[in-house]
């Protein structure tokens, strides 16, 4: 499907998790802005995202982060063609205040409104940095999600594989704070795993009955558990460096796994990353390597993998094109099926 307009200008809006984010994105590819709010700091103390605390953020924040994105973008709100915004999935509370926002920027403005699924935005992703089009398979992994999505139009998606239990991100993050890291897992574990050996400690790589393309995380997350408790039973040292190797390379290699394997069988020449652990060093360089050879890889820059307004924006100017359209009516789901 071609799809094109042009001098058309759309306000993304995004508040699904624990950050606040308002990009101003001209023909659906083009970033005039992409103002970015984190809760890291907030949330850091509890070792994760309290729901909460990240409404209550995203409250206080977001009319201040949409002035900033426009002023960057050098517009005012009559230069505004649609205001697309995340609806799902994601924290209820979160959703609920991007929701709001953008439903009474619309009305006030008498723009055009459209919602998108969170996960459509990461895939869309990878459209801001680089010119192709579907199809072409795309690997999403994050604090909440790991899906196999097959991409055959703009619009058009078959999730091939998704996690059985924890998300690759999620499985990051409770061993992050089992090492002593901190929060956020992802880059702690990365950054550890650089000055370890991955062959240290032989982890177990789930592969599910069948040759089934879900993901299964919950397994590897206890072995580590398991493994610290029983070092610390005998006294024995544990080398935090080789631990977090170890552990990313068993999760990358189920990630790739499957990846290659949905690939070969849709028959595509492009596989796409996206995502927040789709920053992960290992990951990218793993997925080149192995998949270069037979497949062009995609990979969007590290600003644009973990959650961003731009990827709403990009993905609403596509659905806003295939004629979809929200109205006042649009509603926030914790959990929203990608279609």
């Amino acid at each position: 499907m071609s799809l094109k307009k042009e001098n058309f200008i759309t306000l993304g809006i995004e508040t699904s998790c624990d950050e606040t984010s308002v990009s101003v994105v001209k023909d659906g590819r083009k970033i005039l802005s992409n103002t970015i709010f984190s809760q890291i700091k907030q949330h850091a103390k509890f070792g994760g995202v309290v729901p909460e605390i990240a409404s209550r953020q995203h409250l206080e924040a977001i009319s201040h982060v949409t002035q900033q994105a426009l002023e960057e973008a050098s517009i005012d709100f009559d230069d505004v063609d649609l205001i697309a915004v995340t609806n799902g999935p994601g924290l209820i509370g979160a959703l609920l205040v991007g929701v709001s926002y953008a439903k009474g920027l619309a009305y006030a403005l008498n723009k055009p409104l459209i919602g998108v699924n969170h996960i459509e935005g990461h895939i869309f992703a990878n459209f801001l940095e680089s010119d192709f089009a579907p199809p072409f398979l795309c690997l999403v992994v994050s604090g909440g999600h790991s899906h196999l999505v097959y991409v055959k139009d703009f619009g058009k998606y078959e999730v091939m594989g998704q996690t059985v239990d924890d998300a690759a991100g999620e499985a990051f993050d409770k061993v992050a704070r089992a090492l002593g890291l901190g929060y956020p897992g992802g880059p702690l574990i990365d950054k550890a795993a650089r000055h370890g050996n991955d062959s240290a400690i032989s982890f177990p790589v789930a592969h599910l009955k069948g040759g089934e393309l879900n993901f299964s995380f919950s397994g590897i997350k206890t072995a580590v558990l398991n493994y610290l408790n029983r070092q610390r039973q005998k006294g024995e040292p544990i080398v935090v460096e080789d631990v977090a190797a170890s552990f990313q390379k068993a999760v990358v290699d189920a990630l790739v796994e499957n990846t290659l394997k949905a690939a070969k069988m849709k028959n595509v020449k492009t596989i796409a990353l996206a995502g927040g652990v789709a920053a992960n060093s290992r990951l990218r360089q793993e997925l080149a390597n192995r998949a270069g050879r037979d497949f062009h890889v995609k990979f969007p820059p590290l600003i644009l993998c973990t959650d961003n307004a731009a990827m709403i924006a990009c993905a609403g100017y596509y659905r806003y094109l295939m004629g979809n359209k929200s109205d006042m009516t649009l509603t926030p789901y914790a959990n929203l099926k990608l279609f």
